[in-house]
């Protein structure tokens, strides 16, 4: 039977995402889940036309590398690499990438 104390607990529970995120920091996997975040997001990030002709997303050493398959989308990615690694750090926040790879 349930008698309205807490048992040492907070007063108040912390919010789902603010436990997820203070276990994400205790195993220190924060950077590790802000990539998956990145490589699963690309698609919302650059839109269904460029992600259509995605072959793979892989981050290795804070390098993002985009494996396409359409000359003239690849050339328009690297034209706009500032602006796409701007998007980035909207998104997922500062760090987790410094460069962008087309290959």
């Amino acid at each position: 039977m349930y008698n309205g104390s807490n048992n040492g607990r907070k007063k108040e529970a912390a919010p789902l995402e603010e436990a997820f995120n203070e276990l994400l920091k205790a195993y220190r996997l924060e950077g590790k889940f802000r990539e998956k975040s990145l490589i699963h997001e690309w698609k919302e990030l650059v839109g269904k036309t460029i992600a259509d002709r995605t072959e793979s997303v892989f981050i290795r050493d804070k390098k993002l590398y985009v494996k396409l398959t359409s000359g003239p989308v690849k050339r328009e990615i690297q034209m706009n690499k500032s602006k796409i690694l701007r998007l980035i750090e909207e998104k997922v926040g500062e760090g987790i990438v410094s460069e962008l790879i087309c290959l």
